[in-house]
This record gives structure tokens, C-alpha cells and sequence, in this order.
């Protein structure tokens, strides 16, 4: 049974929610769901599997991501995923980048709706963890409203019952993968269009999402939010999302000091293992955004690449930071009842 709360998610992100990502985040937020990055299936089936997909149990819960158009080999991909620990295989559908358009997975199966659900079939009959499909709301020429909804029935079909759907098409011919977050207009409409006429399955939304007041205010229409670069950017953002989203007790929200903190005994034991230090930190350079002393934090945390470098270095970086960031009265806003603020509707065309 998909027992799983996807009420807020952050999204998998390549070369950002590593192991090392998802552990501090998880000091932050102890219910947000969490991604891997994109692997693709072959990597799991011929790559150091230890390397790629080993993490640490207080992650949970955590999905593993995966990229690929071959169902085989998708569904034995799933299998060592679910036997690693992952509590979710989510198939990614809405990667627009050049190298993962010549492999044809990711965005460019929007084009091939029956072979996205021939792969969710193998997926779902390989394991007993969910399986999910991230996707755009559609590609170049494909970018009508009806072309979403006829693929998300077909792969449904299939299985899937839970969708993550990008509102921005992807442009797989002429715009480079960063410029694929910006510039194709977000279409919230879309994705809210789709759960009214197909209330049976679960619609969670990702795209432009920059906070917890405007995921709150998703959650009006669609059944999750996911957030990504803002919440990387700006970690600290996601200390309320438990109590607030999440429901979660009220509870004194933690400084971001003690967030960097709970992070030492980590860096101790990885960095003995030999991982090295920078491989951590480089996540952990917007705790302290907007606040005095963040731009010391983050010239700090860049200078660890001297060999023994370890979570010394962490400490003395929070040194350069005023502990001004007193914990708040109660996590999730308001002491009163937490509400969220309501969005703009510019922020939500449509």
C-alpha cells in the first residue's frame, strides 16, 4: 500500500540531492519527502551500486529516481532500488537535457505515452514499493492541455497513481536545460485542470514553487507541492514544513546554527570514511542566505579542499556567524494556527 505523504517533496535535482543533500536537509525537515538524483537504470544494473544508491537510514523517507526507456531493464533497476531501502521508484519523464534526449528517456518519452507505461508496468510488477512518474505537462508540439491529459491516462493505465507534473513544457529542441526552468511560461492551470477531471489520482506540482506559502496555497487545488532550487538556495525555508504542512506537533523551530551543528557528528564519521569534506559542505552553503554573516559562512565552507580538512572547519565557519537566529516561539508561522498567506495570482495563471 502507497502510504507515503507527498504533501511537500523536494525534488530530485542532479549533481544537489546526493545522500549528503538529502542527511542535512533531513535536520531541517524530519517529514518532506525526498529524491535521489536521476540514475539511470544501466548505472544501477552495471555501476558500483554502494557508490550510487547507499544512504543513511535517517533519510527516510526517500524515493530513488530513475531514467531509462527499456522496461526490463527499468523493472531490475527498481528491484535493487527496493532492496537498498527506497521508499519510492520515481520514473523521470521531464529531464530535457541534449545527452539524456539522445538516450530518448526522460522529457522526450512524452512523445511515446504506450512505452512510458509499458515501463511503469514492469516497474509496479518488479516491486512492492510505489512507483511514481515525474513528467512536464507536455514538449515542443506536444504542449496541449488534451496531449498531458491522454498521457497521464495511458500511463494510469498502467498502474501509476501518483504523478509529480512539472507545469512548464519542456523545449527539447533549441533551449539548454537551465533555460528549460525558466523561460516556457509556468501553466499552474494545467496541472490543477488535471486533478479536477481526474480526482482518482494523486497530482503533486512542481515548477517555480519558492515557498511554503505558495506550496500551502497549492495544496488548495492539487493533492502535493514539490520544491526545488528555492529550497536548495534556501534550505532554512523548510524548518516549518512539518508542523505547518506536514502535520507534525508545534514545536520550537530549530536556528540554523544548531542545523549546522547536527550536521558535525555526520562529517565526522563520512569524512572518515574518506569522503571528502567538500562533498558535504557545498550543500550546506545556503543555510545562512539573507542572513548577516552568510556571505563569511559560504567563503568559508569553499576554502576545504586542504587535505584533513574536516568538521573543524564547519565550526569555525559558524564563528563568523552572529547567533541571532533564535529559534521561533512555534514552527509554522503564526503561533496561533500556523496559516499560510495567500498567494498572488500572478504567481498562479489562470
Amino acid at each position: 500500500m502507497d502510504t507515503l505523504d507527498r504533501r511537500l517533496s523536494v525534488a530530485p535535482m542532479m549533481a544537489r540531492t546526493d545522500r549528503h543533500c538529502r542527511y542535512f536537509l533531513r535536520q531541517i525537515t524530519g517529514r518532506t519527502l525526498l529524491y535521489s538524483e536521476m540514475i539511470h537504470a544501466h548505472a544501477v544494473l552495471r555501476g558500483d551500486r554502494a557508490r550510487l544508491l547507499a544512504f543513511d537510514a535517517a533519510e527516510h523517507p526517500v524515493g530513488l529516481q530513475l531514467g531509462g526507456a527499456e522496461p526490463d531493464v527499468l523493472a531490475r533497476a527498481a528491484e535493487v532500488g527496493q532492496a537498498f531501502g527506497y521508499d519510492e521508484i520515481n520514473l523521470n519523464i521531464g529531464c530535457p537535457s541534449p545527452r539524456v534526449q539522445a538516450g530518448r528517456f526522460g522529457a522526450a518519452l512524452m512523445e511515446t505515452p504506450a512505452l512510458v507505461a509499458d515501463c511503469a508496468r514492469a516497474m509496479i510488477r518488479a516491486v512492492d514499493i510505489p512507483v511514481t512518474v515525474k513528467c512536464r505537462i507536455g514538449i515542443d508540439g506536444r504542449g496541449a492541455y488534451e496531449d498531458l491529459r491522454r498521457f497521464v491516462e495511458t500511463v494510469a493505465a498502467a498502474g501509476v497513481t501518483s504523478f509529480a507534473v512539472h507545469a512548464r513544457i519542456a523545449v527539447l529542441d533549441g533551449l539548454s536545460p537551465a533555460e528549460n526552468r525558466e523561460i516556457p511560461p509556468l501553466r499552474y492551470d494545467a496541472v490543477y485542470r488535471l486533478k479536477q477531471e481526474l480526482p482518482e489520482l494523486e497530482v503533486v506540482i512542481n515548477g517555480g514553487v519558492a515557498s511554503l506559502d505558495e506550496a500551502a496555497a497549492h495544496l488548495g487545488m492539487v493533492d502535493g507541492a514539490m520544491i526545488g532550487r528555492a529550497a536548495y538556495a534556501d534550505p532554512a525555508m523548510l524548518r516549518d514544513a512539518d508542523c505547518r504542512l506536514l502535520g507534525a506537533p508545534k514545536r520550537a523551530r530549530p536556528s540554523r546554527h544548531a542545523i549546522a551543528r547536527a550536521m558535525l557528528p555526520y562529517v565526522r564519521r563520512v569524512c572518515a570514511d574518506g569522503v571528502p569534506l567538500h562533498r558535504i559542505t557545498r550543500h550546506m552553503l545556503g543555510l545562512f542566505a539573507g542572513r548577516p554573516g552568510g556571505r563569511a559562512w559560504r567563503r568559508a565552507l569553499g576554502d576545504v579542499h586542504r587535505p584533513g580538512a574536516g568538521a573543524e572547519v564547519i565550526e569555525e565557519a559558524l564563528a563568523l556567524v552572529p547567533e541571532s537566529d533564535s529559534p521561533s516561539r512555534f514552527a509554522g508561522g503564526s503561533p496561533a494556527d500556523g496559516a499560510a498567506q495567500p498567494m498572488t495570482l500572478a504567481r498562479v495563471p489562470g
